[in-house]
């Protein structure tokens, strides 16, 4: 009886370390998405391939302003991002990177969700909130709402 006791406590704990051991994984993989398309693409200067690898086409933006919720799709958000860097296309200086900092992943099956601060210059931008899926391909930014401190 003690035999069968202790091999069920070391399935269990086992199987526990693989679940675990695959959430970190895919942590990993998401922190690799927020970091290549949102923080090191949009945030700072990055290459536009890297922003749609990233992220899934239907993604939007939500804000509130006045009360109203908006929108703004990811198309739109790259074009943007294009003009300002046309505009101005040198790298942002040492004291104009943005970094990340991560709050919170949370995964479940092929849903996630990260909380993240901005920050420049050790000045707190924005808390963001960012949702993903994870689709053939690897995981993909489908909407984002923040808070802008």
């Amino acid at each position: 009886m003690k035999r069968i006791i202790s091999l069920t406590i070391v399935i269990i704990l086992a199987v526990g370390s693989l679940s675990a051991q695959e959430t970190n994984k895919e942590e990993i993989a998401i922190k690799e998405v927020i970091q290549s398309a949102y923080v090191d693409g949009l945030q700072n200067k990055g290459n536009t391939s890297d922003i749609e690898n990233g992220f899934h086409s239907g993604f939007n933006l939500l804000g509130v302003n006045h009360n109203m919720l908006t929108k703004f799709p990811i198309y739109s958000w790259i074009q943007s991002f294009e003009s300002r860097k046309a505009k101005d296309p040198t790298p942002p200086t040492e004291e104009q990177l943005i970094s990340c900092k991560y709050l919170l992943i949370d995964v479940t099956g092929n849903a996630a969700m990260a909380k993240i601060e901005l920050n420049r210059n050790n000045e707190l931008l924005f808390t963001d909130y960012l949702q993903l899926y994870k689709f053939e391909e690897g995981w993909k930014i489908v909407s984002k709402i923040y808070y802008r401190h």
